[in-house]
This record gives structure tokens, C-alpha cells and sequence, in this order.
């Protein structure tokens, strides 16, 4: 149905039932669980459904596949509500249970519930400490609604601020809202939101165009993409506010050509808010008309640069310009555009429902409001996770991700995606804003935390970046083309045992002239990793360097493991695991074939007793 005036709208929320109290069985369709089988359990509980007349007879049972719930680690994840029961690794055979004795009976299945590796049982989400510590804004209807079902979003207050602007704020009052929010940009810049878009509607020109940012390129970043996967309608409706606010009658959501399932669903949300009267001409019978349209990039990892992306969209090479001049006044085609990333767009609905006032109470005095990040790397719980900005990162990596799996201990987190940097445990007291870890020679970037154990070779890990750097520049200026290629080479001879003690001055010099002569925030943000692992973990260089060994044992040309015979038990825990056959039991302990050995360090990862030692 289409809501030709404001009063429609209106009248059809307040007639939705408050589906709180409805049993609802949200099962995550997020990557992570989609690739774990979620589908299945999806489909079994809907056949299961079908099988039980009296569900429908007792109880208004209602089966959603969501976006993304979070807790990747422990997927494929089914939630019950109203109750909150919580159910990790479901399967399709559990089905049956969960609607026999879950749904109609009202039993809990206690070997689906969550434990926590001190062997805690949790039974619903919300006391897990993995969701207790966290404050979700961006993400509060992701994993929680159907984001294929335009009135279920409307169900949870979606395009009510959208119809509040229209009736009760001018453009310009939009624009103070979201300037005292306090909203910055969360692609990375940390651009202040409001401000970008007062200058953007102060700017000369024949029309201004918004664009969304979903080209996440970041290695191991989904938070843009679970949103657009899970809640598209609040991205959508965040665009349409910010056209109404500069005066733009046509937008551009860029999304990675790897996202299929999030441009389906943006496709579908497009379709439907047109359909309903949120898009197109004359919406919600205001006169005021605004359009979207889905742009498709390659992959290419500099189009997340802004004026890189413009010109993609434009059909052109994606390179960067200068950046003096302003894409706020020159911007797509050549005229005013307001670009922000794909978090940003989702908090502007929430901020004028809830005020400005709210928003700006939550986070530190210049970052505000909250940050939604992917946990990866060697934490116990990984997944996707939003916190106040100024949350420690000690709180982040130990209490929501709780702590360092294999009890291993931590080393390192990087910060920011390939062009973070890396800090060391007596950073982790850091709040996390944006001048606080710039300060510490990281940045916030989209959203990207990696933690890393002591099995993690710092001198390689900036060797990664480098190499992923190099690999995605454009190549136009000679700064980052030239400059990312021979920090690149330096480094990989550092991890062959190559390196010499003039390569780390000659590096550091390297990085300061990309800082400050590339063209685009890629090249001036690259030598991070490097710069930063060189400040904190200069004695792995001087390791590699000097004693020409690696001590995490990661680089093969300068690493070699043996067993220590006193600590051996003589398991054959790393004979099974070895994969190239090189450990043998000679007496009661196990010994390794020089020759043999591949260096890949399976056998220190599996060794429960420590037996397993780096030379």
C-alpha cells in the first residue's frame, strides 16, 4: 500500500500490533551462520511449524531469517523471543525440539545454550557478556527484525523520523540536529555529519547528490555490510532525511560487487519504500521527491576513498583527486555531494526520533554516540559489536570478546583496517576515539579490530599490510606507488633473515613522506602498520635483523621448533596434526625432523603442555 499524505502513515503504525509479546523465533542470517548452515534450520523450522497445527491454534508463532546477531563465533545462532532464550550451533535436526519443547511447552534445551569457556551456562542473550557490555544504535534492528519485510521495520520505529522531519523541521533545522549530535563520519575520517552537510546545501550548483559508502574493502570488516544485509530501511531513511536537509533529489548507494546478499536486500528495500510513498515523487504527499539507485564496484579497494568512488560511479577509473578541492562543492559530476559511509547514514533516523540531546550524552566530548566494530582475530568471542565511543579496549578484547582464545596471551590489536595501526598491551587502557588512537599512531578507520596472540610475528604482520597496500593502490601518485614497493621489499628481506639495521631508518623515512605526500588518505594512512609496529615492537625487528630469528616462529626462513623432552608427555597430539609427517617418538617424548619440517607451527599451536618450543 502506498501512503499518500502523512496521516496514512500514521494511521497505519498506530494500527500495527505491538508484536513484543508475539513468540518470534529469530534465526541469524548473517555470513557467518548462512555459511554454518542457517538456511536449513530456517527451512526445518518452518516445516516443523506446518507439522503442529496447535501452534497456530495456542500460539501467534512467528519464524524470521535476520541479519547478522553478532556472535559469530558460536553460530549458527537461534533466538527465542519474547523470552530472550538464547541457542548457539543450532542444527536442523534441533528444529523438532525447539518448536516441541521450546514453543509449546516452554522447556529450555540445555545443551543449545551458550557456555563460556569458565564453563558458565547462559539462557539468554542479554546476560551474556558479549551483548551486556554492549550499546547498540547502528545495529538496534539488526538480527532482530526481517529486513525483507518493510513492516516490520516500520513495526520498530522505522520511517517515523522520516515523517517527523516532513511534518515538523525544516532543512536547516535537520541540519542543527545532527550538528549538535555531535554525529561524526564513520567511514573513517571522523568528518563532523552536519557540517559536511550545511556546506553541502551553502554550496553553488545545478543539484546536489547524497551517496552512501558501502564499499567496505577492510580485511576482515562486515559492520557496513551486516547493516545493509539486516536493516537496509534505516540506511534508506538516514539518505532521504539527509536529502531533504541539503536539497538533493537523487542518491547512490555504492556496494561491494562481493556483497550479493546485501544488494538483494537494498533492491528489495528500495523497491518497497517506493511502493509504501517513502521514495520517489512527492513523498508521503509533501512534494518533496528523492530517488535511489544501487552502483556496483569492482572490489578495487581505493574506491572506498571518496573522490575514488565518485568517479567509479561516474563510469570512470576509480582514482583520487586532490583534496583541495571539496567534494561538498564539486563533488559527483561535478557539483555538491554528501557522502558518508553506511553507519553514519543508519544513526540520523534514531537522532531525530530520540534527539540530539541523547545522542550527544553517549561517548567522549569530540567523538559521539557509539562505534559498531568486527572483533576478529584470536579473541574467544569474534563477531560484530557497537560500544560507546571511549570504551577501553581492555573492555572491548576481554569482556565483551572474552580474552585471547587457546589461553594464549595477547600482543597486539590493530586498529583501523589494513591502515591501522598496531598497539601493544599497555595501550589497551586506550578509549577508543578518533583522536585518541591517532594519537597513539592508529586510527579509527571503519571499524576493523584485530586481536593478535604471541603466536602473531609483528615484523610479518606489517609485511601482510604492505603487501595488501600495494596490491590495491591506484597508482597515481608516486609517492604511495613507489613508496608502499620499497617498504614492501625492505620488510619481506627483514622476514628472510635479509634485513640490516639501516633498513629500519630508511623504512620510517618512507612512511613519513607517504604521510605527507600522497594524494588520498590510502597512501598518507599505509605506513601505519609499519610505523607503528616499528615504535612498539622494535625488538622483533632487531630480532629478525640482528639474531636473525623469528620469535613467534612465524617467518620459515628463520624459525625452527623443537620439543623439550622433559615437558613432552608423549601424547601424539602433534604427530595427528603435523601435516607433513616430520615428528616421530623416540623413547617417551617426541622429537622433529629438521628436514622435514615445513615451519608451519601446528605442532606448538596443538601442544597442550608447552613441549613445544621455537629455537
Amino acid at each position: 500500500m502506498r501512503f499518500n499524505t502523512l496521516q496514512e502513515f500514521w494511521d497505519f503504525k498506530n494500527s500495527l500490533k505491538d508484536s513484543e509479546s508475539e513468540t518470534t523465533i529469530l534465526v541469524c542470517g548473517g555470513p557467518g551462520c548462512l555459511a554454518r548452515g542457517s538456511r536449513d534450520i530456517y527451512q526445518a523450522l518452518q516445516q516443523e511449524k506446518e507439522k503442529h497445527p496447535e501452534v497456530s491454534l495456542n500460539i501467534e508463532l512467528k519464524i524470521k531469517e535476520t541479519g547478522c546477531h553478532g556472535l559469530c563465533q558460536k553460530g549458527p545462532l537461534v533466538v527465542i523471543m519474547p523470552e530472550k532464550l538464547f541457542y548457539t550451533e543450532a542444527r536442523p535436526q534441533d528444529a523438532k525440539r525447539i518448536i516441541e519443547d521450546t514453543v509449546l511447552k516452554g522447556q529450555i534445551i540445555d545443551e543449545l545454550l551458550y557456555r563460556s569457556p569458565d564453563g558458565k551456562v547462559y539462557t539468554t542473550f542479554d546476560e551474556i557478556p558479549f551483548y551486556k557490555h554492549q550499546t547498540r544504535i547502528a545495529l538496534r534492528n539488526v538480527g532482530n527484525i526481517d529486513p525483507e519485510d518493510i513492516t516490520d521495520y516500520i513495526k520498530k520505529g522505522g520511517y517515523t523520523a522520516l515523517a517527523l522531519v516532513l511534518k515538523e523541521f525544516s532543512p536547516e533545522q535537520v541540519i542543527q540536529a545532527i550538528e549538535k549530535s555531535g554525529l561524526r563520519g564513520r567511514g573513517g575520517g571522523g568528518f563532523p555529519t552536519g557540517k559536511k552537510w550545511r556546506y553541502c546545501r551553502e554550496a553553488e550548483g545545478d543539484t546536489r547528490y547524497i551517496i552512501c559508502n558501502g564499499d567496505e574493502g577492510d580485511p576482515g570488516a562486515f559492520m557496513d555490510r551486516s547493516i545493509m544485509e539486516g536493516d537496509p530501511h534505516s540506511v534508506i531513511e538516514g539518505m532521504v532525511i539527509g536529502a531533504y536537509a541539503v536539497g538533493s533529489p537523487q542518491g547512490y548507494i555504492y556496494v561491494r560487487e562481493e556483497y550479493p546478499i546485501a544488494v538483494r536486500r537494498l533492491r528489495k528495500a528500495i523497491d518497497d519504500a517506493e511502493k509504501h510513498g517513502f521514495l520517489g515523487d512527492n513523498i508521503l504527499g509533501t512534494g518533496f521527491s528523492f530517488n535511489i539507485k544501487i552502483k556496483r564496484g569492482g572490489g578495487a579497494f581505493v574506491c572506498g576513498e571518496s573522490t575514488a568512488l565518485m568517479k567509479s560511479i561516474e563510469g570512470n577509473i576509480g582514482e583520487p583527486r586532490a583534496k583541495y578541492i571539496h567534494s561538498v562543492e564539486r563533488g559527483l559530476y561535478n557539483q555538491p555531494t554528501v557522502l558518508n559511509n553506511v553507519e553514519t547514514w543508519c544513526n540520523v533516523p534514531v537522532i531525530i526520533t530520540r534527539g540530539w540531546e541523547w545522542f550527544a550524552e553517549i561517548g567522549t566530548d569530540k567523538s559521539k554516540g557509539t562505534k559498531a566494530f568486527s572483533l576478529v582475530g584470536k579473541a574467544v568471542n569474534t563477531g560484530l559489536i557497537e560500544v560507546p565511543m571511549g570504551t577501553p579496549l581492555k573492555k572491548i578484547i576481554y569482556q565483551i570478546g572474552g580474552g585471547i582464545a587457546g589461553k594464549k596471551k595477547f600482543k597486539a590489536v590493530q586498529t583501523g583496517g589494513p591502515s591501522g595501526g598496531c598497539l601493544p598491551e599497555e595501550k589497551l587502557a586506550l578509549p577508543v576515539d578518533y583522536e585518541k588512537l591517532t594519537q597513539a599512531g592508529s586510527m579509527m578507520g571503519s571499524g576493523g579490530l584485530i586481536v593478535m596472540d604471541e603466536r602473531t610475528c609483528m615484523v610479518d604482520v606489517a609485511r601482510y599490510f604492505l603487501k595488501f597496500l600495494m596490491d590495491e593502490s591506484c597508482g597515481k601518485c608516486v609517492p604511495c606507488r613507489e613508496g608502499l614497493l620499497q617498504m614492501f621489499q625492505l620488510i619481506d628481506s627483514i622476514t628472510k633473515g635479509k634485513g640490516k639495521m639501516e633498513y629500519l631508518d630508511t623504512i620510517e623515512t618512507l612512511g613519513w613522506a607517504m604521510k605527507e605526500g600522497c594524494l588520498c588518505g590510502l597512501g598518507k594512512s599505509a605506513p601505519n602498520p609499519v610505523l607503528s609496529t616499528i615504535r612498539y615492537f622494535k625488538e622483533e625487528y632487531l630480532a629478525h635483523i640482528q639474531a636473525k630469528r623469528c620469535p613467534a616462529g612465524v617467518c620459515a626462513e628463520l624459525t625452527a621448533f623443537y620439543i623439550d623432552p622433559e615437558l613432552c608427555k608423549a601424547c601424539g597430539a602433534c604427530i595427528k596434526a603435523c601435516p607433513a609427517e616430520s615428528i616421530t617418538t623416540q623413547e617417551d617424548f617426541c622429537v622433529i625432523d629438521d628436514s622435514k619440517c615445513t615451519k608451519c607451527g601446528t605442532c606448538y599451536d596443538v601442544c597442550r603442555f608447552g613441549a613445544v618450543k621455537v629455537k
